[in-house]
């Protein structure tokens, strides 16, 4: 059984892709910052349907839970075949002359270092040059990245652009070392993130400008992030699949 780690698994677009891993046949690691009710009960949705999982707490912005998250997962399912660099976080609404420095490097240690140590550590596992096996990586951007969020999140859409670029570079740094690297760029999908900061009708606010008229929902893209994992995408690396409605 294939081992798969989901950063930020607990809720949302995380959530659907842990259960949805755990149907396509991977052990999965839930990884989770706080909300360690959220996890468990992800973990126990997963063992009431014959699956294996363990709920693991680590804050990606802090090397040493990264490294210990790592670790435990060798112990404990086996060494990772795929990563879903998953967890980011968003302030609120806020113009760039409010914005302070904290703010910014909070959601960029998340969003961007985070994702460049998971996916470190990964490599390190799954590199035939280090005698691994090869594997996959999906990260997951935003829809965010082209459109600039001007006026409501310019630090969260700059970080996810941040992740575009990582994904093109990675996937050719190791695309010779038995591991492909591509992205989702998910577009206004109902999750909780929004209303975390206060703007919980904000999917449903902006639906009319989506060319398909309608939120996504988590599963959508869940089953995009799948795909890029699976063989059926065996020849697809270095690609950021956009899962927006058409915007």
């Amino acid at each position: 059984m294939q081992v798969i780690i989901v950063t930020g698994g607990s809720r949302g677009i995380g959530a659907a892709t842990s259960r949805l891993a755990a149907e396509r046949g991977y052990s999965v690691c839930v990884n989770y910052h706080e909300n360690t009710a959220a996890a468990k009960d992800v973990v126990e949705d997963i063992e009431r349907q014959g699956g294996r999982a363990i709920a693991l707490q680590a804050d990606v912005s802090v090397e040493a839970d990264i490294l210990r998250m790592f670790e435990t997962v060798d112990v404990e399912l086996g060494s990772p075949a795929a990563l879903v660099n998953n967890a980011a976080i968003l302030g609120p609404r806020i113009r760039i002359e409010e914005i302070d420095a904290e703010r910014i490097h909070r959601v960029f240690a998340v969003n961007v270092t985070g994702s460049f140590l998971c996916a470190r550590e990964a490599v390190r596992r799954m590199s035939t040059e280090n005698g691994g096996k090869g594997g996959a990586i999906v990260n997951v951007s935003s829809g965010a990245a082209t459109l600039g969020s001007p006026g409501v999140y310019v630090d969260y859409a700059a970080s996810k652009g941040a992740i575009d670029t990582f994904t093109i570079g990675l996937a050719k740094e190791v695309a010779d070392e038995g591991i492909r690297v591509n992205a989702v760029r998910p577009g206004f999908i109902y999750t909780d993130i929004h209303a975390t900061f206060g703007e919980p009708d904000r999917v449903d606010r902006l639906a009319s400008t989506v060319p398909m008229k309608r939120g996504g929902q988590p599963e959508e893209v869940a089953n995009a992030i799948l795909w890029l994992l699976s063989e059926e995408a065996s020849y697809t690396t270095g690609a950021i699949l956009d899962v927006s409605g058409g915007t």
